[in-house]
């Protein structure tokens, strides 16, 4: 009798089980999904997300956004990272981890071009939050790269060492990328497979857009102009990738004698005058494709070439311009296979 019961019991549970998963599912199904598009300023720039799901996700994006401002903003008086810059703690999270050890990798892949704590150089030629001097002299460069170079940060034990006290980190280059990721994972958490975020033009994608096809990106051309236009040079089907641009052809000052670009070698402390006007980098994440599009522009074409000609896993399109004033590009093959024929 007790075997019995037992298996009547074990059969009567399995049945249950097998009822409210066949609810839940038929629920899960008869709830309609459609298309969200939530827009708007964060950090001085557009973002734009859309993507498909059962109810909106606005409030969980605008949790990211205020994540990443409360942990790595430059500029927020209250941020960790203005608490780390000014040695009032040392104790370091998730978000400002994952900056720093993107920028250590590409750093050390780019021999120091890409370094985050340039910034009192960015300051020095007049591209900071307090406009310095548009061009500082020799001596004044060379004794603020006595305490410029990543190399003299590490992050042990959840704590930031400094070799100098006066170094500065500005994850500025690729906070953007990274809260375009964070969008990203949060809305891959809560079930959603298609979408697409931008943020100032760093931009995720993942399935389909509403338009039932691949997502596409478009590139701008670097035009000059005093407002901000979009040209578009080429479109790429991004779905499954990230995509970021830099480029010194919208942020800029003139010294009287040359044009003085925001992008700054953080070896020589000089400001880059190459003959770079754009890169744009796909990864399969956005803070790699934004730390290395920042690289790109010190490296300069001759060199973006030498490196990035075979490179299987990051795609890369270079812009320049002739002595006619045209735009000439050039791409390795695994950006060329993404580009929309």
């Amino acid at each position: 009798m007790s075997d019995s019961v037992f298996l009547s019991r074990r059969y009567m549970a399995v049945s249950v089980a097998t009822v409210v998963a066949v609810a839940v599912t038929w629920w899960q199904c008869s709830r309609a999904t459609r298309y969200y598009t939530d827009e708007g300023v964060v950090w001085t720039t557009g973002y734009h997300v859309v993507y498909e799901a059962h109810a909106p996700l606005g409030d969980s994006i605008q949790a990211v956004f205020a994540a990443c401002d409360a942990s790595a903003s430059a500029y927020s008086p209250v941020s960790l990272l203005t608490r780390l810059n000014d040695n009032t703690t040392d104790s370091v999270d998730d978000i400002i981890t994952r900056l720093h050890e993107c920028a250590v990798a590409v750093n050390a892949s780019s021999d120091g071009l890409y370094d985050p704590t340039v910034r009192p150089l960015v300051r020095l030629w007049g591209f900071g939050d307090d406009g310095a001097a548009v061009s500082p002299t020799r001596e004044v460069l060379d004794s603020v790269l006595d305490f410029v170079g990543l190399d003299k940060t590490s992050i042990v034990n959840g704590r930031l060492l400094k070799a100098d006290p006066r170094v500065q980190l500005d994850f500025s280059s690729i906070a953007k990328g990274l809260a375009c990721d964070m969008v990203a994972n949060m809305l891959s958490r809560n079930g959603v497979r298609n979408y697409m975020v931008e943020i100032g033009g760093e931009v995720v994608c993942a399935g389909t857009s509403n338009h039932g096809t691949p997502w596409r990106v478009s590139i701008d051309a670097p035009v000059v102009s005093d407002s901000v236009r979009h040209v578009s040079l080429v479109n790429v089907v991004a779905s499954g990738h990230a995509v970021a641009t830099s480029g010194n052809y919208r942020q800029w000052r003139d010294d009287g004698t040359r044009r003085v670009s925001h992008i700054i070698n953080p070896v020589t402390g000089d400001a880059v005058v190459g003959d770079l006007v754009s890169v744009t980098v796909i990864a399969d994440d956005c803070m790699t494709a934004d730390a290395w599009s920042t690289a790109c522009m010190a490296m300069g074409d001759e060199r973006v070439r030498r490196d990035f000609v075979g490179h299987g896993s990051l795609g890369v399109m270079t812009v320049k311009v002739d002595s006619l004033g045209r735009f000439v590009a050039w791409s390795n093959s695994r950006f060329a296979d993404l580009v929309e024929q």
